[in-house]
């Protein structure tokens, strides 16, 4: 095993405990005392995983998530949290973190979160997403933006012009959970408050035209009672 995981965290006593015990695991563990000195690491070096506290100097857990995902960086973000920040933890998924733990937490429950992370950012290796002038390629898949054409292996897949604007609508914002309001608001048109399972059935055919496994997603990630996120 040899991952590497950048810890940004203020509270020195937990970063030296947390960091042995990584290390331990087989993890190679870096760090970074504020969100200045985080942004710095996150967007220069090669990290498997980024630890978040939401509480930091200079620059908090949450712009610096924003400023990750802005930056195009796919790298999987673990938000620490503290017991009262329950909208805080909402936020920080809708901006891009992957998941969170509730401070004080349980080293093993950590741990089981980190290797789940790490899993599923390997199994998505394949997949990931690079942004030519008019297009995306996310694994064998080409969404080409000029002939409103999506292909695979160079074989055209059938869409719908509402399934291919939602599809580069997710596109255009990789790793970032978006709400059904938002999406409705944004490829459909539609009013705030709008009630309608129009988001779901579109969703719903295009895993299955997308995804390996449409039972088993690992491209549009249904995030509960929030919405979907695009995971290329």
């Amino acid at each position: 095993m040899n991952e590497t995981i950048l810890i940004v965290e203020d509270e020195q006593e937990l970063c030296m405990t947390l960091g042995d015990r990584l290390r331990s695991e087989g993890y190679a563990v870096d760090f970074a005392a504020d969100g200045d000195a985080g942004w710095e690491k996150a967007s220069q070096l090669p990290f498997d995983l980024i630890i978040l506290d939401i509480m930091l100097p200079a620059r908090s857990g949450l712009d610096l998530c924003t400023d990750i995902r802005r930056a195009g960086l796919a790298t999987p973000i673990l938000l620490l949290t503290a017991r009262s920040q329950t909208v805080e933890k909402v936020i920080g998924l809708r901006l891009g973190a992957d998941d969170y733990v509730t401070k004080p937490f349980d080293t093993l429950e950590l741990l089981a979160r980190i290797g789940a992370l790490l899993r599923r950012s390997t199994t998505m290796s394949d997949f990931s997403l690079s942004r030519g002038p008019d297009s995306y390629q996310f694994g064998p898949l080409l969404l080409d933006l000029r002939r409103t054409q999506l292909t695979r292996n160079g074989e055209p897949v059938a869409l719908t012009a509402q399934e291919f604007q939602l599809l580069r609508y997710f596109a255009e914002h990789p790793g970032v959970t978006l709400s059904r309001d938002q999406l409705l608001r944004e490829v459909w048109g539609h009013k705030v408050g709008t009630f309608t399972r129009t988001v779901d059935v579109h969703v719903a055919s295009l895993r299955q035209k997308l995804e390996v496994s449409p039972k088993k997603p690992e491209m549009i990630i249904t995030v509960p009672g929030l919405g979907y996120r695009f995971q290329p």
